[in-house]
């Protein structure tokens, strides 16, 4: 595939504080510790103070990858771990169903990108790139579909509880749909195997995600983290003591987001008092401080003070960070310097970046993920046919019609030059009325005003009627944005790595690692 880049700013698809970000405005500067190129990853590299067990992050590892048999270059990687000179690039993100949006891929791509870059930058030291399986995350209904051929694939089951331990036992028919989409090719046949293996094979979904991810991207050296571990829980125990009977984190993040709003953001996420859910078997439930007792949200569990940091102690694992505690958690049980996100986690992480420097907590250099746009070789030629660059396909549609109609139109559309020949002539009307009677003049201005209106109803509907001259090239500007742009909105936070793979195999995943530049700072268009 070949690549072409242009800015996110010429996309309008991305918020001002990531904008912003990317184009190194001073008053965002505050909320992060480094900037996102070679030379604020190597201050981050220079500066980090890890804080976790290198030896127990190995082992932990070790035990979750024993019946998986992975390669070799997964398996050097974990054992790397164990020395000084190795630091690591993540990404996290829930634990959709067979990989959900394309967003999913191109995160891990973006974060197996940057660890080669680094390594050849600081030959004498590693980068292992890590994908964390958000296996405690709750929230069922976000992750169980996946959108193919334009139809929701979607798993139907009850939990409340942490969606890593989720049985698979009642994916059976999700599977089988999809399978039914991905066809009798090759490449179809392929992945169609890898997706039963994973979900038919495996227990729970954290392990039935761990199989998939990694056959997808092994040969590139990912290791995938699940954090839900008494062992790396225990490395965060004293933080989430401190936090929960302290409220650190709620102070700290109010703060912060109420700064980053007085300066004109948005904050995406809120804090609480108590930034921990209680979690056990099928049970997650927010932690809650009410008449001097901390209360299981929603059960009969309560602990006095002693109580809950006994519980903490003997039993880490039960409590869960919520998204403002588990960057924290991440940064603690990893040796990390650079996490990739969203737009959106862009945007979190930088709420929290007081909240880090009151545990003392190395901060990441924080990376937009690359976004990319799949052009498929008929609707480049569509656009091409058209007079459209490739660029121009994220105009609004109404906008790409009426450019083309101006362009193609043999009559005059615009009526600019008219209009200000008959203001020209209101202005002398008006001139002469005021000689004679100075309030003539709102007289005159009325009548121009009501022309200017009557010209513009025209000016629409004589574009109007040239649209209906060209019915047939406008729909297929309107097929053209409705096939890249799935529902109105990016292509990668709509469509499945499916599609992608039944064309094009192994060679859409290659493409991205050999396109995406982690710190070039532009979107890619992809062409076959």
């Amino acid at each position: 595939m070949q690549a072409k880049y242009i800015s996110y700013q010429e996309t309008g698809s991305f918020s001002k504080l990531v904008l912003d970000y990317i184009n190194n405005e001073e008053q965002l500067k505050a909320f992060y510790s480094y900037r996102p190129d070679m030379e604020g990853l190597a201050e981050a590299i220079e500066n980090r103070n890890f804080l976790g067990d290198r030896n127990t992050l190995v082992e932990v590892l070790k035990t979750q990858y024993q019946h998986l048999q992975p390669n070799k270059s997964v398996t050097k990687n974990i054992e790397l771990l164990a020395s000084d000179n190795t630091f690591t690039v993540t990404t996290g993100h829930q634990l959709n169903l067979f990989t959900g949006p394309l967003y999913f891929i191109y995160k891990i791509v973006t974060t197996i990108n940057l660890a080669i870059e680094l390594k050849m930058a600081h030959p004498d030291k590693n980068f292992v790139p890590i994908y964390w399986m958000a296996t405690e995350d709750h929230d069922f209904d976000e992750i169980n579909h996946v959108s193919v051929d334009e139809k929701n694939i979607s798993w139907i089951q009850n939990t409340n509880g942490a969606t890593g331990r989720l049985s698979t036992k009642t994916v059976a028919a999700a599977v089988l749909a999809y399978q039914g989409y991905l066809g009798i090719s090759k490449n179809g046949k392929h992945i169609a195997k890898l997706v039963e293996k994973a979900y038919l094979k495996h227990d729970n979904l954290a392990d039935a995600t761990r199989y998939l991810v990694n056959n997808l991207f092994e040969k590139y050296g990912l290791v995938i983290v699940n954090a839900d571990n008494p062992s790396l829980k225990q490395l965060f125990s004293k933080i989430i003591a401190a936090d929960i009977t302290q409220h650190n984190s709620s102070k700290n993040i109010s703060e912060s987001s109420g700064n980053l709003e007085s300066l004109g953001y948005k904050t995406q996420v809120n804090g609480r008092d108590i930034n921990f859910f209680y979690l056990k078997d099928d049970l997650r439930e927010r932690l809650i401080f009410e008449n001097g007792k901390y209360l299981v949200n929603h059960t009969e569990i309560s602990f006095t003070e002693e109580e809950l940091k006994a519980e903490i102690d003997t039993h880490p694992e039960r409590f869960s960070p919520n998204v403002v505690m588990r960057p924290m958690y991440q940064e603690v049980i990893l040796p990390n310097i650079a996490y990739i996100g969203g737009g959106a986690e862009v945007a979190y992480w930088m709420q929290l970046k007081a909240n880090f420097d009151f545990y003392k907590v190395d901060f990441p250099v924080l990376l937009l993920r690359n976004s990319a746009l799949l052009i498929d070789k008929r609707s480049a030629e569509n656009l091409y046919s058209l007079g459209f660059a490739l660029e121009d396909i994220f105009l609004p549609v109404e906008e790409l019609k009426n450019i083309w109609v101006r362009r193609n139109s043999t009559a005059q559309l615009i009526l600019a030059d008219e209009t200000r020949a008959i203001n020209s002539i209101f202005d002398q009307i008006k001139l002469n009325a005021y000689k004679i009677d100075k309030t003539l003049s709102v007289s005159t201005d009325s009548a121009k005003q009501k022309t200017n209106h009557l010209l513009a109803n025209l000016e629409k509907k004589l574009f109007r009627a040239e649209k209906r001259k060209h019915e047939i090239a406008l729909a297929q500007i309107e097929n053209v944005k409705k096939r890249l742009f799935p529902s109105g909105t990016l292509q990668e936070r709509i469509l499945n790595i499916a599609p992608m793979y039944v064309n094009y195999g192994e060679d859409f995943l290659s493409s991205c690692i050999e396109n995406f530049e982690p710190l070039g700072g532009d979107f890619t268009l992809l062409l076959p």
